[in-house]
């Protein structure tokens, strides 16, 4: 949005005489409100001899590759100056800028009389764009007749003390695409009165009687207000005065006709765009539609469009003549014999309007404005003043005819409390600002008593506002228009902290200990294949089947959440494998889902108030179980080959390995027992256990589903419920004794099928407190030993805290804990 300084000066004056601002001060007041600004850009500079003139002759001079003329120009001296010049855009007798020998032009273009063209050129007749206002160069700059004398001081007449002020509205802002949203926003800013330049009186003089034009509106088309006004008469001769040239030229616009020059000038001053249509081009009635198959449209950049059934357009007996929001179309144009002109004003649905500016790539100037809203309630009184304009600039008169079809709706009301703001920014205001600065902004603020002797407000928002809608946004409003600069910066002060709880501590004490173990920590997909459970053979009727399964899967060919850590594992083997990466000790800690019988989909609540109790309750209810696991894959070399030795392959024991140094680390004591669970190798595969209670698997993966996966023979794997894990935290701190330990070896017989787990925590209890530590060291089989018997040999240390233990104490305790393993698993002492 560019606009002129002086424009914004002007209306603010309005309601406040006298007032001024530097060009540095409305920067600092636009961004004060929350506006962009991108750039403040002067007029010129222009310096040395700029005056007005009147062309007196034109001659055109031939014999050139293009048309130029020579003219003379009275410039207010005794004597018309000769001057050559290429633009044909103008007559004997206008107004002209010239630039004298003397004068230096924006871009350091100095002016010097000069021969060209056979001809003696003393001087140069300027264009806008040579002199810095606006970007339009395609002919001179001439002014309206009794705009100035020949000889006159042109820097004053132009106006090139002047400057451009350049923002950029955010979307939800559309209102500040407008001098009337802009220079609200800078009274509000700076406490003055405002003077709504939509107040505008009725340009017939009297009331409406009929209507302008018979107009249907389907409803289908969206169209919140649609209107009409006529001006007849027009003078085809008027041309558009210097003051709306220069505004329109300041703001990127061109000026090409009085009618087309006022539609292009209220679009700026109050954001409503309007269309004018040469009435005697209309045939029949408007009917406002969506567009039929097959149509087409002519717009006025001479471009035949091919409309879609999306699209909105105005349509008399011969079709379409304005695609709506957009652009007008060629066969109602105006023209410079165009003396009866249809105004039209509209608002669009901005959603229609944006997709059909899309659709036909035309980002115009109304299209824009439509996308961001158009407030509906300045339809009519944006028709009135440009045919005011129209008819005081070309003589016509205004019909006394109006057509108005449509409403402006109602906007709903915000409760908000008055202190909430200053809550918000943590800042005290003073009382009644928010009632202020949301009146300010054309809000309608009623008090509203409480029952607890405080006041709410009820603040209905402007029809030019519809980004109003929640208490929040209110809040922004009155933030902003206090001064975002007043609010402190300050950090919260962090409340003291209780540090991590206990399964955090666990579960970076398996990461850790995994870590420092060899194992690389990966986060697989919580997605899976069902059909990996057919890989693995399992039964119809096990419970890992059971899969809850997402609605709109990343990847449709892993659709249902894991219940089980091993499916992401294994696709990150396969990938790893793929690459030739074979040697793998890869771990995960992750949720599974274990959907229940109550797991699935809940009513939707009521949003408008706060859910009861049973309402929360059956909302957890309906979520499936999901427990943290740990899981653990081997593949490949457990221990590298080198120079040391061929290396070692992962076997089961590692697996078992992992499971141990995962209880550990959590600081509880794991069973094991041999069980049948697939995918696991029924003879290699052992559950884990704490306290009676099955955790988990661990061992050698059934051969038949590795074959199925594609991953390679002898893989491991381990999965553990982490939350199975009993919470544990070791306080006090374990005390170093500094007494000598005493060392005993002792070797059992028991059953094959007795775990050595169960004999050591036989062991472990028999051998009382005495007992530091205990690590089973062989384990042997054969005739000695007899058919289905096996020895376990146990290396055990004793230390006492508080004395120096003797040997014979050493003794008893570990006759204590064989005694014990006798009794508990039948293990006999092997001499």
């Amino acid at each position: 949005m560019r606009v002129a300084q002086s424009w914004l000066t002007e209306v603010i004056q309005r309601a406040n005489p006298g007032w001024q601002v530097t060009a540095e001060e409305l920067d600092a007041g636009f961004v004060g409100v929350g506006l962009e600004v991108e750039d403040v850009a002067a007029l010129g500079p222009v310096t040395g001899p700029l005056v007005v003139g009147r062309v007196l002759t034109i001659e055109q001079l031939e014999g050139f590759k293009k048309p130029i003329r020579f003219c003379t120009v009275d410039v207010g001296e005794t004597e018309p100056r000769g001057i050559v010049c290429g633009a044909q855009n103008f007559v004997p007798d206008d107004l002209v800028i010239v630039a004298l020998p003397g004068a230096v032009l924006p871009g350091d273009f100095r002016i010097a009389s000069r021969s060209t063209y056979g001809r003696v050129s003393e001087g140069m007749i300027c264009s806008a764009s040579e002199l810095g206002i606006g970007r339009d160069h395609s002919g001179i700059l001439v002014l309206s007749p009794g705009a100035a004398e020949p000889g006159a001081d042109a820097h004053a007449v132009a106006g090139l003390d002047d400057h451009v002020i350049e923002l950029a509205v955010t979307p939800d802002r559309g209102y500040c695409l407008s001098v009337r949203g802009l220079t609200r926003e800078l009274s509000c800013g700076w406490g003055l009165d405002f003077k709504d330049p939509a107040d505008v009186p009725d340009p017939a003089g009297e009331q409406s009687v009929d209507e302008a034009w018979a107009v249907t509106v389907a409803p289908e088309s969206g169209a919140m207000r649609f209107a009409l006004r006529r001006v007849t008469g027009i003078d085809t001769q008027a041309v558009t005065p210097w003051w709306m040239k220069r505004r329109l030229l300041l703001s990127g616009i061109r000026a090409i006709s009085p009618a087309v020059d006022v539609t292009n000038y209220v679009l700026l001053e109050l954001g409503q765009p309007l269309h004018a249509f040469d009435t005697e081009k209309v045939r029949g009635d408007f009917v406002v539609r969506r567009a039929e198959g097959g149509e087409t449209l002519t717009t006025l950049d001479d471009v035949v469009r091919e409309l879609d059934p999306e699209d909105v357009v105005i349509a008399d007996s011969t079709g379409p003549v304005s695609l709506a929001g957009v652009m007008g179309g060629a066969s109602t144009e105006v023209s410079s014999e165009t003396t009866d002109v249809l105004l039209e004003a509209a608002c669009w649905d901005p959603l229609a309007v944006f997709r059909t500016s899309r659709r036909h790539k035309v980002s115009s100037e109304a299209s824009r404005r439509f996308e961001r809203s158009v407030d509906p309630g300045v339809t009519v009184a944006a028709l009135d003043r440009a045919a005011a304009l129209l008819a005081e600039i070309t003589g016509g008169i205004v019909e006394p005819v109006l057509t108005d079809i449509g409403f402006v709706p109602e906007r709903p009301t915000i409760r908000i409390d008055p202190e909430l703001p200053g809550r918000v920014a943590g800042v005290t205001y003073r009382p009644g600002a928010a009632q202020f600065r949301l009146e300010q902004i054309g809000a309608t603020v009623l008090e509203e008593p409480l029952a607890d002797g405080k006041t709410a407000l009820l603040v209905t928002p402007p029809t030019w506002r519809p980004d109003l809608t929640l208490p929040a946004d209110l809040v922004e409003e009155v933030l902003r228009l206090e001064g975002l600069d007043v609010i402190p910066s300050v950090l919260p002060a962090a409340p003291s902290g209780q540090g991590l709880t206990p399964l955090q501590k666990r579960r970076r004490a398996v990461s850790r200990g995994l870590g420092y173990a060899g194992y690389v920590e990966v986060q697989p997909s919580p997605f899976m294949s069902v059909s990996m459970f057919d890989q693995w053979s399992l039964d119809a009727d096990d419970p890992r089947r059971n899969t809850l399964k997402v609605l709109n899967p990343l990847d449709s060919e892993r659709p249902a959440l894991a219940t089980t850590l091993l499916p992401g594992l294994f696709d990150v083997a396969l990938r790893n494998v793929a690459r030739g990466q074979r040697d793998l000790s890869i771990f995960t800690i992750g949720q599974v889902v274990l959907p229940g019988p109550e797991t699935g989909p809940v009513e939707m609540l009521d949003v408008g108030r706060r859910p009861s109790v049973n309402e929360v309750d059956k909302l957890f209810a309906s979520l499936p179980h999901q427990p943290i696991r740990v899981g653990v894959v081997l593949t490949g070399l457990r221990e590298p080959a080198g120079p040391w030795g061929k290396g070692r392959v992962a076997d089961a024991v590692d697996a078992f390995a992992a499971a141990e140094l995962i209880a550990n680390s959590a600081g509880v004591t794991l069973e094991r027992r041999a069980a049948q669970y697939l995918p696991w190798h029924p003879g290699r595969c052992a559950e884990l256990l704490v306290d009676g209670v099955v955790i988990g698997h661990a061992g050698e993966l059934h051969p038949a589903a590795l074959e199925a996966m594609g991953l390679p023979p002898r893989t491991c794997a381990m999965e553990m419920e982490l939350d199975g894990l009993p919470v544990r935290e070791n306080l006090p701190a374990p005390q170093l004794s500094v007494f000598p330990a005493v060392h005993q070896d002792v070797a059992v017989v028991v059953d094959t099928d007795t775990p050595a787990a169960s004999v050591e925590a036989a062991l472990r209890e028999g051998a009382g407190s005495l007992l530091e530590e205990i690590r089973l060291f062989d384990v042997f089989t054969g005739a000695q030993i007899g058919a289905g018997r096996k020895s376990l040999a146990f290396s055990l240390r004793f230390r006492a805290p508080d004395r120096t233990l003797t040997e014979d104490e050493a003794t008893s305790a570990r006759d204590q804990a064989v005694a014990t393993a006798q009794e508990r698993v039948g293990a006999e002492l092997r001499h």
